[in-house]
């Protein structure tokens, strides 16, 4: 089975973005993995609010990989990039999960990674932790008793900017 592997970056108290989606804090002064990891996946999956930030920051970054958006309000089913996946969600993982493939990213956002991890589909998080606190934004993890996971500590990598980055593997939900 393809693991889904939740590789992302969050402030230090635990945003992944500014309220307004903004990520112009965070470093891009050197790889920090980012190379590695994304050379072991061939699928990305995102929410539509991450879909469209990405867009925004120019060409689009994952045009050798296959693409799917979450969305439920979405009125197409692809465009150049990626098809759009609007319903039955559950039983589009699950046959993603089980074709042949390599690992699966997922990309965020906040109610896409919600989702996943209510529904046990997040196998590894693999977490930048940036040296800053930004003091509000969007969370990386939305406050919802029914998302308690037991993680297993796989590895922790320091950088001399500060930067952190954690792997876990998740296990069942134990709610």
């Amino acid at each position: 089975m393809r693991k889904i592997r939740l590789f992302i970056a969050s402030s230090l108290d635990g945003y992944i973005a500014r309220t307004s989606g903004e990520v112009d804090w965070l470093f891009t002064d050197q790889d920090y993995g980012y190379n590695e990891f994304f050379n072991q996946i061939d699928t990305v999956l995102m929410g539509s609010k991450t879909y469209h930030q990405v867009l925004t920051f120019g060409e689009y970054p994952y045009k050798d990989k296959k693409g799917f958006v979450f969305s439920k309000t979405v009125q197409v089913e692809r465009d150049n990039n990626v098809e759009f996946v609007k319903e039955n969600w559950k039983d589009f993982i699950n046959a993603l999960r089980q074709s042949s493939g390599h690992d699966i990213w997922l990309v965020g956002g906040a109610q896409t990674i919600h989702y996943f991890m209510k529904h046990g589909f997040v196998d590894e998080l693999i977490l930048s932790i940036h040296p800053i606190i930004l003091g509000n934004g969007i969370p990386l993890i939305v406050n919802d008793s029914s998302l308690e996971t037991a993680l297993e500590f796989k590895n922790v990598k320091t950088y001399d900017s500060g930067l952190l980055q954690v792997s876990y593997d998740l296990k069942k939900n134990i709610y």
